[in-house]
C-alpha cells in the first residue's frame, strides 16, 4: 500500500511542477536537461532497434528511399473515485514503420487494443473487453490507403498469447463542409476466443474553429459468448489555445444478454495540456460514474494522467 501511495504522491508532484514550468520560463541553465536527454536516449534506442530489424528485409536490388522509424507512447494514471481510491493505470504502445517490406507495414506492440477503447476512465470500461487487451504483437499490412479509405490486415498474437488474424476497413464520407460520417468494420479470429466483429459509426460536426461535436456508436459481437456489447458517446471538443483542450462527454454502455439493457453511464470533462516539453502531456478528468453492479449509485472521481511520446513517425 505504501508503494501505491508514493506513486500517487509522485503523480501529483508532476502535475504541480508542470503547471509551474508552463507559467514561468526558467533560465536556460536551470532547465531539466536530464529530461531531454532521457527522451533523446529512449528515442535513439527505439530507432536503432527498428533499423536493425528492418535491415532483414532489405532488397539489395532496390533503392532505399525511407528509413525505418518508430513511435512509442507511455501513459501513467491515477483515477481515484468514491468506493475505489486505488485505481491506477499504465499503458504503452509502440508502432514501427518497416519501409523495406513489400507492402506498407507496421509492427505494433501494445498492452491494449486501440480499436476497443470505450470510455477513457478505467473503471467505466467493459471488463470483458479491457481484460483481454493485454500485451499483443502484430504485423499490420495496409492493402489500400487513400484520403478517405483505409483497408488493412493484421496477423499476430494477443489476449494471453492467442494467435489471431484481423481485417479492417475504414471509410469517411464528407456530408458537408463542416460535417462527416466515419464508418469502420472489422472481423477477427482468435484461436481460443474464436470469431468476433466490430462496427463503428461516428458523426462529426465542426461547430466553429475551436469547437467540434462528435457522436460515437460502437458494436462488438463475440462469438464465444454469442452477444453484442454496444456503446454510445456524445462529446464536445473545445480548443482553448494551441496547447490546451477540453473534452466534455456523456457515455453509455450495455449488453444484449440476458436482454438489451444499459450497464453503465459516465459523465466527464477532460482537461488536456501540452506542457514542460513538446512530447509531454498532462490530463485532469473529473467524472461521475453509474454502474449496474453498484446499483447505479453515483461514484465521483478525478483522473490524473501523464503521457509521454518517444521517437517520430512523421
Amino acid at each position: 500500500m505504501s508503494g501505491l501511495n508514493r506513486c500517487a504522491s509522485l503523480l501529483l508532484l508532476v502535475f504541480i511542477n508542470s503547471e509551474v514550468a508552463a507559467s514561468e520560463e526558467p533560465p536556460e541553465e536551470q532547465q531539466a536537461v536530464w529530461l531531454d536527454n532521457m527522451q533523446d536516449n529512449v528515442s535513439d534506442s527505439i530507432d536503432a532497434t527498428v533499423r536493425w530489424f528492418d535491415s532483414f528485409f532489405i532488397d539489395e536490388t532496390q533503392p532505399l528511399n525511407e528509413a525505418a522509424k518508430a513511435e512509442a507512447r507511455l501513459r501513467l494514471g491515477w483515477e481515484p473515485r468514491s468506493r475505489d481510491l486505488m485505481e491506477f493505470e499504465s499503458r504503452f504502445r509502440v508502432r514501427v514503420r518497416l519501409p523495406n517490406m513489400k507492402h506498407q507495414t507496421d509492427l505494433i506492440f501494445s498492452d491494449y487494443d486501440e480499436d476497443e477503447q470505450g470510455a477513457g476512465i478505467k473503471a467505466a470500461r467493459n471488463e470483458a473487453l479491457d481484460n483481454r487487451n493485454r500485451f499483443s504483437m502484430a504485423l499490420r499490412f495496409t492493402a489500400k490507403k487513400t484520403e478517405d479509405l483505409n483497408i488493412s490486415h493484421r496477423i499476430g498474437v494477443g489476449r494471453k498469447l492467442q494467435p489471431y488474424v484481423k481485417s479492417e476497413i475504414r471509410k469517411t464520407f464528407g456530408l458537408s463542409d463542416v460535417s462527416n460520417l466515419h464508418l469502420e468494420g472489422s472481423v477477427y479470429y482468435y484461436t481460443q476466443d474464436r470469431f468476433g466483429s466490430r462496427l463503428r459509426a461516428q458523426y462529426s460536426y465542426q461547430m466553429d474553429n475551436e469547437n467540434l461535436l462528435r457522436f460515437d456508436n460502437n458494436f462488438y459481437f463475440r462469438d464465444k459468448e454469442n452477444d453484442w456489447i454496444w456503446q454510445h458517446g456524445l462529446h464536445r471538443y473545445q480548443q482553448l489555445d494551441p496547447r490546451t483542450g477540453l473534452i466534455y462527454g456523456i457515455f453509455v454502455e450495455g449488453n444484449s444478454q440476458p436482454y438489451y439493457r444499459s450497464e453503465e453511464f459516465l459523465l466527464s470533462a477532460r482537461w488536456r495540456r501540452n506542457a514542460v516539453r513538446e512530447w509531454l502531456f498532462f490530463e485532469l478528468e473529473p467524472f461521475v460514474l453509474w454502474r449496474r453492479d453498484e446499483d447505479f449509485k453515483p461514484s465521483y472521481g478525478l483522473a490524473m494522467r501523464v503521457e509521454a511520446y518517444f521517437g517520430e513517425l512523421n
